[in-house]
């Protein structure tokens, strides 16, 4: 059986739940090249998460991310992809992330873990009210859309980003078959 070739590989999950930390290690132990979406808005755009979100809502950024998610994935060669928490709220996002040439792997950490990460964080506009509960919230409305676009699950648990990339490596490993 010949291995199957090297795809894409995108990082889903709450806000918090280490997908760039993961994903910078990830890409750097692939030789791959590494895309953070809020970090491809900001610089597209000239503007922080925070104030396009405030400057121009919720539905311009999750255009924007639409727009980064397909530009990153339209790339030859594989690359190491970190969305933004929220990405699966859209269908086509959705559809990209199931495509061929991609491998979605979900991160996932309890809420409660998720606050002590990124809780008082300024540039996490959905976190101002509330934060323990928007965060228990979102966790639980975007269940079933993560659970949809994973082709993989990782619980994170309070394991450290190292323990973490070594099991993402080795779903990629076992996907490609190294």
């Amino acid at each position: 059986m010949n291995p199957a070739p090297p795809v894409h590989l995108v990082l889903v999950g709450m806000m918090g739940s280490g997908k760039t930390t993961v994903g910078r290690r990830v890409a750097a132990a692939l030789h791959r090249a590494f895309f953070d979406s809020d970090q491809m808005i900001e610089a597209r755009e000239g503007q922080t998460v925070r104030e396009i979100w405030l400057e121009r809502g919720e539905p311009a950024y999750r255009a924007l991310e639409t727009e980064v998610l397909q530009e990153a994935l339209s790339g030859e060669e594989p690359a190491v992809i970190a969305v933004a928490g929220g990405v699966v709220l859209r269908e086509a996002n959705r559809r990209l992330l199931e495509a061929q040439n991609v491998f979605t792997v979900r991160l996932v950490v309890d809420p409660a873990v998720l606050l002590s990460r990124v809780g008082h964080h300024v540039h996490r506009p959905l976190l101002d009210d509330d934060p323990a509960a928007t965060l228990q919230r979102l966790a639980t409305e975007r269940e079933a859309l993560y659970e949809e676009v994973a082709d993989a699950t990782v619980e994170v648990g309070d394991r450290d980003a190292e323990a973490v990339t070594a099991e993402v490596l080795e779903l990629v490993a076992a996907r490609e078959g190294a």
